[in-house]
């Protein structure tokens, strides 16, 4: 059995001070990059992240914070880097999403070097259970691991090492992940 952490959206647009932050942010990539920087244990570790080009009704002046957001992550921007809290650099892959349209999860990135998709990197690899951690629990966290479980990886989020755009909603969408056949648990434990 392989082991796999993907670390979802640590950039700087979603951190404080980014287009589109997300409070507690630039924490959560500290404490990512604290635990990387030790022996994690993982055989392999991924990261995603938002590269927006053209993603047409994704951004909007008038967003809804649902379906419609301010431009953020645009591609070749500081913002679409990596932020800087998380110094890891020795990524197994990093996987683009959202270049012409909205892209919430990380199974809908594509190998930065490869264009190879996260499903069949991962399953090339001969990963089985995948954790999750990353920026935001709510959206883009939430559906990296619903889909990592749809593929059938065993599928844990690590919830100290994600930040939420609602942090209200997180027990309630922690059961809903729980009911959904996922584990949930705290990194350090």
């Amino acid at each position: 059995m392989n082991r796999a952490l993907i670390v979802v959206d640590v950039q700087r647009d979603f951190c404080e001070g980014g287009a589109l932050a997300v409070p507690g942010g630039a924490a959560v990539a500290g404490e990512i990059n604290r635990m990387l920087s030790g022996d994690h244990g993982y055989d392999m570790v991924v990261a995603t992240r938002d590269h927006h080009v053209d993603p047409g009704g994704h951004f909007s002046d008038s967003p809804d914070f649902k379906d419609s957001w301010p431009p953020h992550c645009v591609a070749g921007t500081s913002g679409a880097e990596q932020h800087p809290g998380l110094a890891f650099a020795e990524w197994d892959a990093v996987f683009l999403k959202g270049r012409d349209a909205a892209a919430y999860s990380g199974f809908e990135g594509t190998d930065e070097r490869t264009g190879e998709l996260l499903g069949d990197f991962l399953r090339k690899h001969g990963v089985t259970e995948v954790d999750v951690c990353g920026i935001a629990a709510d959206y883009c966290v939430d559906a990296t691991a619903r889909d990592a479980a749809a593929a059938g990886f065993g599928t844990t989020v690590l919830t100290d090492l994600t930040a939420a755009v609602h942090p209200e909603s997180l027990t309630d969408l922690m059961a809903e992940w729980v009911d959904a056949g996922l584990w949930v648990r705290e990194a350090m434990e």
